[in-house]
């Protein structure tokens, strides 16, 4: 059935390269909209023929920093020493597939410049522009792990070779290929404008309500929000997709240009001086996501925010400087490639990256130059790249432990699924300073769930650790994707117990607070009871809360009043924190 499907998309492909042949001279279009192409927006046909059904059962969207096949670049020629470097450093993680009508000179020109072609393939069918990421399909799996296909949507841009070129893509991997463009499934989106992490959550901005509301200039069926959700959910599983509002400054409104997911709970996010730009707004949507959202583990998302540059000459985009951004990075395997502007700027930055994800190999790639000045197109790595997932993939899920108290025994979970079952599973742990990790088999405990107790030394030392797994199939894959070498650390504290609980159950937020109110506890193991009481000892509330570790959440009777005492009690004892109530 497969290779009928492939042969099928191969014929209308040829069919496709047919009606839309082009010259060798091209111009270099933008990230956004030309005048030219503005004025044939309402006379563009966006929807198609190439109409194909949802999925038949559910689907998993990949997540950013997942296990790739390929990496795809369209090889715009205005940008050779850019493109060449994100292939030299492509090849040595996966295949490389290029879109070109040029191949002999493309692949001379990477072979004169050292880059080894074994591992590329080029794609000799028509192109626009350079923005893949904005146009090419996302990869889904069914049922979590199983069969690999790509998702494309309506590309919001009067490019007809780029919106058909996911056709080429799936037909190159002979893998199936869904897309959104035809009756009332006709979603505009793009892809700079989407985040997953892997477990059915998704963010983005406003953008993609607005480009699917009445008076849209796509000719699309008006979709409600509710609408749009829905289609996600069947093409791509997405569960929960968090949108927030558009940025004034960024012209083009995908959150690739201010945010990128690093893992399930973390969120890196441009930083602008204060007031600056749109500082204002991305602190805003980012104090909306902490504020109603947490992570798929019940925790409150970490943010790491990685100041954006300014130009040379100190300016931001509100006063006529290019949109700098760190976060426009692509994950491929153990490499995550970044855009880079000056030395100067730069090195902090990179040393950023290099903390926050170790044993990445971290490779900065200049996009502001006068050569080829990709940024000024207003787009950079991320803008410019996208990928294809593996084929049965192992996927291993795990929130890491932060923290720890010496003597301690934690317990590490991790989800572990591949299609042909999961063999065996490890942990591999070592005090920092250590070149010699120990081994820790993991249990089976519930359905595609491992666990295993590692006991903390009992001295202040910080702990490095990683997780390994095996399936049947003889596949192996460690989580970080680049263990050894990368792992997580757990610090290590030597206190007491009440001490240690003291320390890790937060502060009441908001406080005072006229109606619910929040407590953080981190790393917070087993069963813990909560009670609150007035300042006449009476119990006006009583709660059991099977996994203290993440976030809760109290919503306090509007007859309270005044000064509450909420009490946490477990087996480190227990802890008192006072809320004001209004």
């Amino acid at each position: 059935m497969k290779n009928n499907y492939t042969r099928y998309l191969l014929v209308l492909l040829m069919t496709l390269q047919t009606v839309f042949a082009i010259s060798q001279e091209k111009p270099n279009l933008p990230h956004n909209l030309t005048e030219t192409e503005k004025g044939l927006v309402s006379e563009f046909q966006f929807t198609s023929p190439r109409l194909t059904a949802p999925p038949s059962g559910p689907v998993r969207a990949a997540a950013e920093w997942e296990e790739v096949e390929y990496l795809l670049v369209t090889w715009n020629p205005s940008y050779p020493t850019i493109l060449r470097q994100i292939v030299q450093a492509g090849v040595q993680e996966c295949k490389v597939i290029i879109t070109t009508q040029n191949q002999a000179s493309v692949s001379n020109y990477l072979t004169t410049n050292g880059v080894d072609i074994t591992n590329v393939t080029f794609l000799n069918v028509p192109w626009d522009s350079i923005w893949i990421r904005d146009y090419a399909g996302n990869t889904i799996y069914s049922d979590d792990v199983g069969e690999l296909a790509l998702t494309d949507w309506i590309y919001n841009r009067p490019r007809p070779n780029d919106d058909v070129m996911p056709t080429a893509h799936a037909a190159q991997a002979g893998i199936p290929l869904y897309t959104t463009n035809s009756g009332t499934n006709d979603l505009v989106n793009t892809g700079g404008n989407y985040m997953s992490d892997g477990m059915g959550n998704a963010f983005a901005s406003n953008l993609i309500l607005n480009e699917n509301a009445a008076g849209n200039p796509y000719g699309v069926s008006v979709k409600t929000e509710a609408q749009i959700d829905g289609i996600m959910q069947e093409y791509m599983g997405i569960e929960r997709f968090v949108k927030m509002n558009t940025l004034p400054y960024d012209q083009i409104h995908h959150i690739d240009m201010h945010m990128k997911l690093l893992d399930e709970e973390t969120i890196l996010v441009s930083k602008y001086p204060p007031g600056i730009a749109d500082g204002p707004q991305i602190e805003a949507n980012i104090q909306y996501v902490l504020d109603n959202f947490q992570s798929p583990f019940g925790t409150p998302y970490d943010i790491e925010w990685i100041d954006a540059p300014p130009s040379t000459g100190g300016n931001y985009p509100n006063t006529g400087g290019p949109y700098n951004t760190y976060s426009n990075a692509v994950f491929v395997n153990k490499t995550i490639m970044v855009p880079t502007y000056r030395p100067d700027v730069d090195a902090p930055a990179l040393a950023q990256y290099q903390e926050m994800l170790p044993g990445y190999n971290v490779v900065g790639i200049d996009v502001d130059n006068p050569g080829e000045n990709l940024i000024n197109s207003l787009g950079a790595i991320h803008c410019i790249t996208h990928t294809i997932g593996v084929a049965e993939p192992l996927w291993i899920v795990h929130q890491p432990i932060d923290e720890a108290n010496a003597g301690s025994t934690v317990t590490i979970d991790a989800f572990i699924k591949h299609i042909s079952f999961v063999e065996q599973a490890k942990v591999f742990w070592r005090e920092e300073g250590s070149s010699v990790y120990n081994e820790i088999e993991m249990a089976p405990s519930n359905s595609d769930y491992w666990t295993a107790d590692l006991t903390i030394p009992n001295t202040p030392v910080n702990i490095e650790y990683y997780i390994w797994a095996k399936a049947f199939s003889g596949k192996e894959l460690n989580r970080p994707i680049v263990a050894p070498e990368g792992y997580w650390t757990i610090q290590v504290e030597n206190l007491s117990v009440d001490e240690w609980a003291q320390n890790h159950i937060s502060a009441a937020y908001p406080n005072p607070t006229t109606g619910a109110v929040s407590f953080n506890m981190n790393a917070i193991q087993g069963p813990v009871k909560v009670e609150i009481h007035n300042l006449l000892g009476q119990k006006l509330y009583e709660a059991n809360v099977e996994n203290g570790n993440g976030k809760i959440t109290l919503d306090l009777n509007q007859n309270w009043q005044g000064t509450l005492l909420v009490t946490f009690e477990g087996d480190f004892g227990k802890i008192h924190k006072k809320v004001i109530k209004l």
